[in-house]
This record gives structure tokens, sequence and C-alpha cells, in this order.
């Protein structure tokens, strides 16, 4: 907006305010009053104010987006619906924390550089402390839908954005998230208005409906509707209890049809609510759990319900991480247990996982093992190293073509990864050498779901879980430009730090199990001293050096077996240095650049090297770098 306008825009907020303007127009609404003088008397903002809205910039907007991991999983899918349906131009869907910070996006890649300029990016925070009246900002304080006009908005730099945005609250009660709609075009008139209000609410309530129906498997989940032909969609309500029948939770939906508050209810048996006989309704969910039954509550109305039984809990004594002794996936580790079972957990709820670690570290074995212990194990797992295909036929490989759609092609065409691992979990080693192009249509599949071989022009749906990986820093490739940053968000859903083979605490049971698999039925003795040199061994290249010294070795022993004399042709001495530091000079140019660009923040610089601060100080002492002054 001109500066002449939004001085004008600035006038009229104040004058309405004071009550010296009519009441009508922009302030005629109860909601956008009280931001108004929210803005001024509470927060003294200036409504004339030209600045751009505050960003909280890559990486510490990871911060943000790890709490809700698996609200983003839930939501980023619903939230493409949203703005498909709404013919995407000039539409951009976000997602925020409860603290209005744009945590997800969907919009169209043709328009970045203008939402960029309007504010509606990743990382934008749009709390009303800080922007005045928006969406975001006054629905996170009214806690309930909102539709900020135009020239509703505090700021006049906002007047040409219309936004729509919801609440989205977790099982007790919490304002979790916010849904917001904005609009950088014209107006099209009453009817898309109110289109564009009713979706974003509707679709923040199936976000809702969905978060809570995933929330706590371990409880009962009881379904309810006046209709029976309503259990099971929007507008049921949703009533988690436990084993001895006290509620636990409720939907808004649950509370609106009980006429009930969440004090009322929660932390009460279901017996208080419910006049049909407890043993009944758990008798119905174990001979009949899809079925919808009549029930009666203790004020005679009826109701038709559907109960899901708890996920039962693993017994204690069962091993919670499956036995995997491949020789390259040794989970005895503690870091690699916790990773494991936390990876495996948010895979199955459809949340990304991205590996980093060394070269070397077992990125694919990992992931591998982690397809072996998910549903997913008899749908396929397909792996492709990114960095070992020619840029010019990745994205063939990637996506497939169509027969004759380029000089070369097959003529029966070919068959893509993506489309290949349709069911089953694909892992995309060493992502970082992706080239920036094929990164945004990757981006594109993953966010619509549905991949478009080359040469063709009909989308197929696509089923995946996703596992990536990179030796690399990604947050580094992002700030340096090489990574798409929004990419780095979608697949970055949940990290786990493959630790070094030097630092792990089963180096002796993986050496036990190498040994097995490479040796096969012979029979190999490895003399004094050997087994103590491999264990101690910097192995700057991992498991995967490991493994290929042992291979070594068993071919090249004699009479079965393996002598220093041997190990010493392979693995001369290593210096004192080295050994405590495989990775020598560049580890330290590493920190030191970290370091720098973190102005000293040890914090932040150990969490964008996914290790601890006490780690982090070991390095630094080990490179002799310390603060200047």
């Amino acid at each position: 907006m001109k500066p002449a306008l939004i001085n004008a825009h600035a006038q009229q907020v104040l004058q309405a305010v004071q009550g010296t303007h009519a009441t009508h127009g922009p302030i005629a609404d109860l909601a956008i009053t009280r931001s108004w003088r929210r803005c001024l008397d509470q927060y003294q903002l200036d409504p004339a104010s030209r600045r751009a809205p505050n960003v909280v910039e890559h990486p510490r907007l990871q911060d943000h987006r790890a709490p809700l991991e698996h609200i983003i999983a839930v939501a980023h899918w619903q939230m493409s619906n949203l703005h498909q349906q709404l013919g995407r131009d000039g539409h951009v869907v976000l997602l925020t924390d409860a603290r209005g910070v744009a945590i997800d996006s969907v919009f169209n890649d043709s328009e970045r550089a203008e939402l960029q300029r309007s504010g509606l990016w990743l990382g934008s925070v749009w709390s009303e402390d800080c922007e005045g009246t928006n969406g975001v900002g006054t629905c996170l304080v009214e806690r309930q839908h909102v539709t900020i006009r135009r020239d509703q908005h505090f700021r006049g730099k906002h007047a040409g954005l219309t936004c729509s945005a919801s609440p989205i609250f977790d099982a007790s009660g919490e304002l979790l998230a916010v849904l917001n709609l904005s609009s950088v075009r014209e107006e099209q008139g009453l009817q898309q208005h109110f289109k564009a209000m009713a979706l974003t609410n509707l679709t923040a309530h199936l976000i809702e409906s969905c978060y809570f129906l995933g929330h706590d498997p371990q409880r009962y989940l009881l379904r309810f509707h006046p209709e029976s032909g309503y259990v099971g969609l929007l507008g049921e309500g949703l009533l988690s209890f436990d084993e001895s029948a006290c509620i636990c939770s409720v939907n808004h939906a649950a509370l609106e049809l009980l006429g009930l508050s969440r004090e009322q209810v929660v932390g009460q048996s279901l017996t208080m609510l419910l006049e049909t006989p407890l043993d009944q309704v758990m008798s119905q969910a174990s001979s009949q759990p899809s079925v919808c039954w009549p029930m009666r509550l203790l004020d005679g109305r009826q109701l038709y319900g559907q109960l899901r039984e708890p996920l039962r809990r693993v017994p204690s004594g069962t091993p919670a991480i499956p036995k995997i002794d491949d020789g390259q996936v040794c989970l005895e580790d503690p870091r690699l247990q916790r990773g494991f079972a936390r990876a495996l957990r948010v895979l199955e709820r459809d949340v990304p996982v991205f590996l980093q670690g060394e070269t070397g570290t077992g990125k694919e074995a990992f992931s591998a093992a982690l397809h072996r212990a998910s549903s997913r194990v008899s749908q396929p797992f397909i792996a492709i190293n990114c960095a070992a295909i020619p840029e010019t036929l990745i994205e063939s490989e990637l996506f497939g073509y169509h027969g004759g759609s380029f000089t070369g092609a097959r003529k029966d065409g070919m068959i893509g990864k993506l489309e290949q691992a349709h069911g089953g979990i694909l892992f995309l080693d060493e992502i970082a050498d992706m080239p920036l192009a094929l990164q945004t249509r990757l981006l594109r599949v993953l966010e619509e779901r549905q991949v478009v071989p080359l040469g063709g022009a009909t989308a197929r749906p696509l089923d995946i879980r996703l596992i990536s990986a990179s030796h690399q820093d990604l947050n580094t490739c992002v700030v340096e430009g090489r990574f798409r940053e929004d990419l780095f968000y979608r697949i970055a859903g949940f990290s786990v730090q493959l630790p070094p083979l030097r630092e792990r605490s089963d180096k002796g049971r993986l050496l036990d199990l190498l040994l097995r698999e490479e040796t096969k039925d012979a029979r190999i003795r490895l003399e004094a001293g050997v087994r103590e040199r491999l264990l101690t061994h910097p192995w700057p290249g991992n498991v995967r050096q490991l493994r290929t010294c042992l291979r070594t070795l068993i071919a090249l022993s004699m009479e079965g077996r393996v002598t220093l004399e041997d190990l010493a042709e392979l693995l001369p001495a290593v210096p004192a240095v080295l050994a405590e530091n495989p990775l020598g000079v560049s580890e330290r140019q590493t920190l030191l650049t970290l370091i720098e660009a973190e102005h000293w923040h040890i914090a932040h610089v150990a969490a964008r090297l996914g290790i601890s601060r006490n780690t982090l100080y070991r390095k630094l002492r080990q490179h002799g770098i310390s603060r200047p002054g």
C-alpha cells in the first residue's frame, strides 16, 4: 500500500478507536474493535508503521516446528486440499504455532516473491502484539474463527490482505496451532469470501479431529452423534477414557453435543454421563467394533456411538526394538536404540525421517531396518543415491518416463523410483546433492502426493513413507542457497543423528557381526592384539571402511589367521591428533564457520551440529578454539 494510503488508514483507525469516527465499515465487528483497542492501549503499536514483519530465520525455525511435527504431518495434506479448492491463485495457506510463527505453508511457487513481500512466509511472526489486528494474531487472542478483511487490519501495510483464521485445539483444550488462509488479490465478491471462511473453518476442524484420533492410542475412544449416519464424519463427538472409565479428553464437538463444559466432563467417570451400562458399552466394542449402536444419556437423550479399543502396550520384558543382526545395523548403542525407536514411531505416523551422519555410518542399512520393523515390511523398500546418479539421469530415475519422451528413452518407458515405492518406503540418500530444479519438483510431489512421469499427462497417486539422508549439514546447505528451505522442512520431520563408529559403545558386537557375515562358513582367528587395534582405530570411513578392511584381511589371511602384521599393512599408525579427530582441519573450519555465524551462541551451534553442548565444548578444546577477547 502506498504511504499516503497507509497514513489515511492509520488516521481512520485512531478516529474509530477514539470514538470520533462512525462505527461502521471495518470497526463494526466487535472482535475488530477489541483488537484495535489492544493494539493502541496494550501493545502501543503504530498503525502507520511500514516495517516488514519479523521472521524467525532458519535454523531457529526448527525449534518452533519440532514440537508440532505430528500436527504438521496431519495438517499438510488438508492444507493442500484447501489451497486447491480455492483455485490456488493469490492464496496462501499458513499453519502457525501458538505464538503466531508460521511453521508450514502451501502456495503457488510462481507467487513466492509476492508472498515474501507481504510477510506470508515460513518463519513470519503474526502475533497480534507484533503485527496488530490480523487473522492469525487476533484468532490467537479471541480463540475463535476470525476473518480480517483488508482495511480491518490494524496496520495500513497489511490492508491489501484478506485473512481467515481458525484455531486448532489439542485433546486437552489447549490452543495448539492456527490455520490461516490469506489472499493477496482484490476480493472476488462475498460468495468467494464466505466460501473461504467456511472452508478454512472446516479444514481446521478436520485437522483437529485427525489429531485427536491419533493422539493417544492407549485409551478407549468413543465416537458419537445424535444421528447414526454422522458417526465417523465431521461434527462427531470424540471422547477418550481409560481402563477405569475415567474421561481423559474430549473435543469441542463432544462438549457441544453434551451441553457441558470441559471442566464438567474431563476427570469424571463415563458412568456419570451414560445411562447405558458400562459393561454393555465394552461388550459392543469387543464384539462389533465397527458398528454404530444406540446409547442413552442420563438426561434421556439418545446418541449413537462407536468404540475403539486401545492399542495394547508392549508387555514388560518384550524387546521394544526389533533384534536386527545384519552386520550393518547393530542397535546396542543407546543413542542408536533411542533414535531407531523414535524414528520408527514417527515413520508409522507418516512423519518424514531425516538421517544425518558421516559417510559410511550405515544410513541405508538403518533405513532398511526401519522398513523391516514397520507395518510396511511386505511393501517395497526403494533406495536411490542422489549423488551416485548423473544429474542428467536423476530426474528420469525418480519420476520415470513414457516411451519416446526423449532421445535414448526406452520404447516402453520406465517406472520411476517414486512410483516403485508406492505403498512402501522410499529412501533418498545424499539428498543434499539433488539439483535445485529437481528439488522443486520433488517438493510438489511430496505436497500433492501424486507423480507425473516425464512425457506424461496423467498424475498417479502416491502413497509412500519417506526417509532421506545426507552426510552434509542441510542447515548449512539451506543458508548457502544449495538446498530449498521449504523442502528441508518437508523431509526433516524428525531427524536422527547416526553416531560415527569411533563413538559407538557397541563396536565389539558390531565387529563380531561383521566377521560372522564376511567369513560365512570359514574359520578365521584374530591373533592377539588384532581385535584391540580394530576397536581403537578411528575409522574415518566408519562401518563401510571397517567392513572393507575385514573383507580384505580375510582374503589375505593365511591358514585362517589374521595377524598384526596383516593389519599394519592396511591400517598404518594414526597420529594421535587424527586418532582423536579423523576429520582434521575440515572439522575445525566447520566449527569456526558455524560458531562465528551464531555469534558464539553455544546452544545454537550444538543444535545445528546435532550434538550436545558438552561434546561441542570438547571439540572446541581439541581444535584450540577459544572465544576472542
